[in-house]
């Protein structure tokens, strides 16, 4: 087991080569809608109670997240075919059963999977090592069955990650991490076997996180945008725009997020990417001694 701090070397930022995205791009954007389930009554609860009001059940807290993958899923997918945005979904596995209708969709779209564990109520703090692998392997079975390939990513649920979840998620054969939110650009990480990269998920420009803090659709949407102006004038950064279907995919905050798509993909020089192949492209431009 090792502690977070020793699988991270310390890097400056103006210290940096400069990361060269393709066609000259200078920005890597990538964007993630979280489709989750959250279960009525979850059976494993540690640490954190996921339905806050009790008793349970908390049909509040189920009934809107529900309404995300009945209703709000489907704005999000209209809005991003719109722009023909790539996504890269934080996927609750489960939701590739539980759902045939949204996973015909995502498939049909050609959307990457990252997995964000079974169920969003299925945290990883406090699993044994043997507990957390036989997690990760049911989340790459039901990927391998509804793809026919292997996972890339990883998102614990609810950021549940563990001190063994790098190991654990490069013993998996995936190449990408969003547990780790200390960056702009990738950063490779340190693991007992394999290699594996953090990819840079926000938890600023995230729906969830607004949400909680009591902020609306338009200034959301302009937390969005200042945030691209900055990255864009700075260059070889990544960007990442986190959001929920029961959140964003409200009728009154949805085109809040469409204005703010327009504002970005007005610029020239945006490679709209999936989290796979901004790994990959960054992996071609990092010596193996960056890596170790």
């Amino acid at each position: 087991m090792v502690a977070m701090h020793e699988r991270i070397a310390y890097s400056a930022w103006p210290d940096r080569p400069p990361i060269a995205w393709p066609d000259g791009a200078r920005i890597a954007l990538w964007v993630a809608p979280n489709i989750e389930h959250y279960e009525y009554l979850p059976q494993q609860v540690r640490v954190r109670n996921p339905w806050p009001r009790v008793p349970h059940p908390d049909i509040l807290g189920y009934g809107l997240r529900d309404y995300g993958n009945r209703v709000g899923v489907w704005r999000l997918m209209e809005v991003f075919d719109r722009f023909s945005l790539p996504c890269t979904v934080s996927l609750s596995m489960a939701v590739l059963d539980m759902y045939p209708e949204i996973a015909e969709a995502m498939l049909a779209r050609q959307w990457e999977f990252m997995s964000h564990g079974l169920y969003n109520t299925r945290y990883h703090w406090g699993l044994s090592e043997d507990e957390e692998r036989a997690a990760i392997a049911e989340c790459q079975a039901i990927h391998r069955r509804h793809t026919g390939r292997d996972l890339s990513g990883w998102f614990s649920p609810a950021a549940s990650n563990t001190l063994n979840t790098p190991d654990l998620v490069a013993e998996a054969g995936m190449s990408y991490l969003c547990d780790l939110y200390h960056d702009d650009q990738p950063t490779p990480i340190r693991v007992r076997q394999g290699e594996l990269f953090s990819l840079p998920y926000s938890m600023e420009i995230n729906d969830s996180i607004a949400w909680r803090r009591g902020m609306e659709g338009e200034a959301f949407a302009q937390k969005i945008c200042d945030e691209f102006d900055t990255l864009y004038a700075e260059g070889g950064q990544v960007m990442n725009i986190a959001v929920h279907p029961f959140i964003m995919g409200q009728p009154h905050r949805i085109e809040h997020l469409a204005r703010a798509l327009d504002h970005i993909l007005g610029h020239s020089g945006v490679w709209c990417a999936t989290g796979s192949q901004i790994i990959d492209c960054y992996r071609r431009q990092t010596t193996p001694a960056e890596t170790t």
